[in-house]
């Protein structure tokens, strides 16, 4: 049994999976959400093979199977539907894993449970928001508020995690000049329908260029043979502020459809999806500039309170889930926390930095771009707009850059030994 004992600052994706990695390496936690009652909030996310190795490891292989789908297949097209280029995904591109297209909200919670069962309910701990923090040479002491109570809980520990999300508490204190989150002047909106299912029923699909652009992907079944299916429509705006990212503001439905309503394609009409979707959720594309340092003594930054990116290549919510896996490596096999910490932040903070900054040039995706300013007409065939050469560049660079190859992820050691 390691004796350091960490405090966890949000209980989302990355800080859930960081109890759960903790406690299978018998280091004690302790979790603080600020949200009173977690709920199942958000969209479709894509676990990439990567995280759910890490997941699969800590037991969850089977929920996962369950609740999501696993997609074998990503069409990249452009604005008129024409595809530009296709490519296998987790199990079919040789991956020992899946990838996972799933509810967030239900990843959220499946990630809960298993937290709840296995620190205990004692050790998730609600409502509370973190306000301030110090350490000294020992310990780390933590201050959070109760809204509910209007009374303030003092915890302390070896070592304090902020995995609270682009807004993090902990960030500020670390970086109060930081400011908001940089705006990429594009909007994104999202919901989740249930319709007939596209293609196979289970092929991701992502058409467009950097200034309009669609994603669409199942992330689960319904019922009279149809699917539930996530999309986003993604645009330029350049007469806006941005908007708080909130996973609860709705926008109706004629906004969307005054910017989609000409994007109807052989295997998919997309302005149909649009109308029967019951609610549509804005959300600002935003991100924040790499920084020089994750930790600080006994104080260390995770997930999107670490390296918050645009959602480009499925990257954000898998790279949290190796960011645990990681600094819990770290905390069990060096003995001092102070150096574990600077050790997790110079082993994920450059890769994470650079995709931070590859994903504003559209990431993996950018073939899109280059089908668009070469051909913004269509084509005829694709060959004659873009190579295959350039096309696997692109894929094969990124890849290597975030450490998602095939060989990278089916034989690196594992970050801790199976339970």
């Amino acid at each position: 049994m390691n004796n350091i004992r960490v405090i966890v600052a949000g209980g989302g994706i990355g800080g859930l999976s960081l109890a759960l990695s903790l406690h299978q390496a018998g280091i004690s936690v302790r979790v603080y959400e600020a949200v009173r009652e977690p709920a199942p909030l958000g969209i479709g996310i894509n676990l990439q093979p990567t995280a759910v190795r890490e997941l699969t490891e800590l037991g969850l292989g089977t929920a996962l199977a369950t609740t999501g789908i696993a997609t074998p297949r990503l069409n990249v097209c452009n604005k008129f539907g024409q595809l530009i280029h296709d490519e296998p995904r987790g199990l079919a591109a040789g991956y020992r894993w899946p990838q996972y297209s799933i509810h967030r909200g239900k990843l959220q919670l499946l990630l809960l449970r298993a937290a709840r069962e296995r620190i205990g309910d004692d050790n998730f701990r609600c409502g509370l928001k973190l306000t301030e923090f110090a350490q000294n040479d020992r310990r780390v002491r933590v201050v959070f508020f109760d809204r509910q109570s209007r009374s303030e809980v003092v915890d302390d520990a070896d070592v304090l995690v902020g995995a609270d999300g682009i807004h993090s508490a902990v960030r500020h204190r670390l970086y109060p000049t930081e400011g908001e989150p940089r705006f990429a002047q594009q909007m994104l909106w999202r919901a989740a329908t249930e319709a007939a299912p596209f293609l196979d029923g289970q092929t991701m699909v992502i058409a467009g260029h950097f200034g309009q652009r669609i994603i669409v992907y199942p992330i689960g079944t319904a019922s009279g043979g149809k699917m539930l299916i996530n999309w986003i429509c993604q645009k330029t705006v350049t007469d806006r502020a941005p908007p708080r990212e909130d996973w609860n503001r709705r926008v109706e439905k004629e906004d969307v459809l005054a910017a989609f309503s000409t994007w109807k394609f052989p295997w998919l009409d997309l302005p149909i999806l649009i109308k029967q979707s019951p609610d549509i959720y804005e959300f600002p594309l935003v991100d924040r500039d790499p920084v020089a340092a994750w930790s600080f003594g006994r104080v260390t930054l995770l997930g999107d309170a670490a390296h918050p990116m645009q959602p480009i290549g499925g990257q954000a919510g898998s790279q949290a889930i190796l960011d645990a896996r990681a600094l819990t490596r770290a905390l069990s096999e060096t003995g001092d926390p102070v150096a574990a910490l600077a050790r997790y932040d110079g082993e994920r903070r450059p890769a994470m930095n650079d995709i931070i900054l590859r994903n504003r040039n559209l990431g993996p995706e950018a073939a899109m771009q280059l089908a668009e300013e070469r051909a913004p007409n269509g084509f005829v065939h694709v060959n004659d707009v873009i190579s295959r050469g350039e096309i696997d560049a692109i894929t094969a660079s990124f890849a290597a850059a975030a450490g998602v190859d095939v060989e990278t992820v089916n034989n690196r050691p594992s970050y801790l030994s199976p339970e």
